[in-house]
């Protein structure tokens, strides 16, 4: 585990995590709804076909092995993140970020 520096209200909140001071309120019934919407979420229950470049699927089969996963799974979790909205093109907000410093 990496040694992470905590400040001292995150500290006071591990101490009284690891002394059992916390009292978890999931019940059973919300336990299996969110066993059953994370079954649902990742069902794998759909093939696509789709044309790449060369270049890119090099490129993705090079990010995916640095990962530890494969390929597909890779690509799979990108078009989720896109679809989910967690994944955004840093370079275009930095883009915009440039030009608002340069009007015009």
């Amino acid at each position: 585990m990496k040694n992470i520096k905590l400040d001292q209200n995150e500290e006071d909140i591990l101490e009284a995590f690891e002394a059992g001071e916390f009292q978890s309120e999931l019940t059973p019934s919300r336990k299996e709804m969110i066993e059953k919407s994370a079954a649902e979420t990742f069902k794998k229950d759909k093939r696509i076909n789709i044309r790449i470049s060369s270049r890119d699927l090099v490129a993705i089969q090079r990010r995916a092995l640095e990962e530890g996963m494969p390929y597909q799974t890779m690509i799979s979790s990108i078009l989720h993140k896109f679809i989910s909205g967690s994944l955004y093109d840093v370079t275009a907000n930095k883009n915009r970020h440039m030009d608002s410093k340069n009007p015009g």
